[in-house]
């Protein structure tokens, strides 16, 4: 099962240390959307997440944002932050992942994928060799695939953990 075990657990993405990450020759970030960055029903980006995302830019990351959901949902979050995206990207399947990251220039072993699941952003971004940071979910409230998915994931972490 180790190939869904991220290669950091952390509670939020304000508790990830990029600038060690870039230290180590990391130098593109891609984030899951719902529920890594923003509630999955918060449409607008708030101003702590643009700071955020403007001081990785400012580190020299360059920033992505990869998500199952549309396009209309993903590019509405987009329009303070201006990132590369990839809506609609069917992960697990890597194939929209590798395109995503061609158009930011950033090798699959010089990326990460930072996620709040591990059936779909740890396993695709374990698929293409980046590495991986799960977080824990922003909110209780989801979807109802995600709901039942979660009773899952929970008996993988503890063994993950264990």
């Amino acid at each position: 099962m180790t190939f869904i075990y991220p290669n950091e657990y952390v509670d939020s993405i304000y508790d990830i240390d990029f600038d060690s990450l870039y230290a180590n020759g990391y130098r593109g970030v891609l984030f899951d959307v719902d529920n890594t960055l923003v509630p999955y029903d918060m449409m607008d980006a708030p101003d702590k997440l643009v700071a955020f995302i403007r001081g990785m830019e400012d580190i020299g990351f360059k920033v992505g944002l990869v998500s199952n959901n549309n396009h209309g949902r993903v590019s509405a979050l987009n329009r303070r932050l201006n990132l590369e995206m990839m809506p609609n990207a069917m992960k697990p399947l890597t194939f929209k992942l590798s395109r995503v990251l061609r158009r930011m220039e950033v090798q699959p072993e010089k990326a990460v994928f930072v996620g709040d699941q591990l059936f779909t952003d740890v396993w695709v971004g374990n698929g293409l060799g980046l590495y991986t940071v799960l977080v824990k979910p922003i909110q209780k409230k989801e979807q109802l695939v995600t709901w039942i998915k979660r009773g899952l994931e929970s008996w993988v972490l503890k063994r993950y953990k264990g």
